[in-house]
């Protein structure tokens, strides 16, 4: 069973927030402060890209097809996910944690995962796939206390 000691950071995440959170008192009543809070510019796709897709001859034919267009709002989430992991190591390589919590949204969370740097990944002593970036800081406290009691 693993508990949310004093100390412990919590990152909850999504593809556009994130909310990096500290454990300042002990397992049993968790009071989660905010340390750092990031937030993306990420409109809809449809803002960010062409107004067409474009269109290839597909050879010596008259047939043209469509080719789509870069989703430039996946790639911004896709990104996100990357600078997170990039601050995770710098606060980590600084010592402002020795353990660490994710709570991100299950895409959010498997990016996180392939992107994190050993030095991070180290600290790690639970993940939950849950997009909490909406809860209140009580709620947040209650579930990840919840799900490492039961991890």
């Amino acid at each position: 069973m693993t508990s949310l000691t004093q100390g412990t950071w919590v990152l909850v995440a999504d593809s556009e927030k994130a909310l990096f959170l500290e454990n300042t008192t002990d397992a049993q009543n968790p009071n989660l402060q905010v340390r750092r809070k990031d937030e993306q510019e990420n409109p809809s796709d449809r803002e960010q890209s062409a107004n067409r897709p474009g269109r290839f001859n597909d050879g010596p034919s008259v047939h043209r097809s469509a080719v789509d267009d870069t989703d430039w709002h996946e790639l911004a989430k896709e990104r996100f996910a990357k600078d997170l992991s990039d601050k995770l190591y710098e606060m980590a390589h600084r010592g402002d944690f020795e353990k660490l919590v994710l709570v991100a949204a299950p895409e959010v969370l498997g990016e996180l995962r392939k992107n994190l740097h050993k030095e991070v990944s180290d600290c790690v002593i639970g993940e939950i796939s849950k997009n909490l970036t909406g809860h209140e800081i009580g709620k947040i406290e209650e579930m990840v206390k919840d799900a490492l009691r039961h991890s």
